[in-house]
């Protein structure tokens, strides 16, 4: 993966029940078009079915199968996949492998291949690039008082095992992402001390994937506004991120970002 740009992976949610975009992709036709409409600007299209908003609970797989199924291959018809992947946003390694022999080439997994005993398998079975994400309980608990001693030394840890178990498993060390948890078990402090100190996880020699797209911590310290208002603090906050060493973004506003990431990534690259 080169270095010199930073990624943009654009988030399509086809589930009634997220937190910022609700069901407003849920419809194939609609999802469908609007992944084709990201793909001029997104090298990676983040497909999810299942809500991980704070609050959420998990559901069936069969639920969550016929909600991307038909999404990911009516999007491989449309998108060149040799340009822009596709990216699996599950938990459940039936719904990873079904995805890629689909068209996705990317499981991106929040709980970092733990909820399913089997996604370690799929990921190196099939050789796909897999995203391992650090969160602090499960979506349901996970905002209610976390606490770190160390939030950096204690995600870098967790990180780093996290790895090791995917090499371990047959997983490739180039094939594998990571994603510090943006908003998944963390205060609004824990939050802004990872954007600061991204660096700091260059040591573990993965691309760094960062996810702040209209999250409550920007409300939070914008007075409190809803998730249709926070456009500006998710540009500001994910070029912040690129100048502090994110390879990938994930965002739901991909243009936007795409024009402001452009400033950001010529300002870093400069010798």
């Amino acid at each position: 993966m080169s270095h010199n740009r930073t990624k943009i992976m654009g988030i399509l949610n086809v589930t009634p029940d997220s937190f910022y975009d609700g069901s407003k992709y849920s419809d194939v036709k609609k999802a469908v078009e609007h992944a084709v409409e990201m793909s001029r600007y997104a090298d990676i299209i983040d497909i999810g079915g299942e809500s991980s908003r704070p609050g959420s609970e998990q559901i069936l797989a069969d639920i969550e199968l016929k909600r991307v199924i038909p999404v990911i291959k009516e999007i491989s018809k449309r998108i060149d996949t040799g340009i822009t992947k596709i990216s699996i946003d599950t938990t459940k390694a039936d719904v990873a492998e079904e995805a890629i022999n689909s068209g996705a080439s990317i499981i991106n997994d929040i709980s970092a291949m733990r909820f399913d005993e089997k996604m370690k398998d799929v990921a190196a079975k099939y050789g796909t690039n897999v995203v391992l994400m650090h969160m602090k309980g499960m979506p349901k608990t996970m905002q209610l008082n976390p606490h770190y001693d160390d939030v950096i030394g204690e995600i870098l840890s967790f990180l780093k095992e996290r790895i090791n178990f995917a090499v371990a498993n047959g997983i490739k060390k180039e094939k594998i992402i990571i994603d510090q948890g943006i908003g998944f078990g963390k205060r609004v402090e824990d939050n802004l001390m990872v954007i600061k100190n991204l660096d700091k996880f260059k040591i573990l020699n993965c691309p760094i994937l960062v996810g702040t797209s209209r999250k409550s911590f920007i409300g939070i310290l914008s007075d409190n506004i809803p998730p249709e208002e926070r456009l500006e603090g998710t540009i500001s906050s994910t070029a912040i991120a690129v100048m502090n060493g994110a390879d990938i973004v994930r965002v739901h506003d991909v243009k936007e970002i795409y024009k402001a990431i452009c400033l950001a990534d010529a300002i870093k690259n400069l010798k």
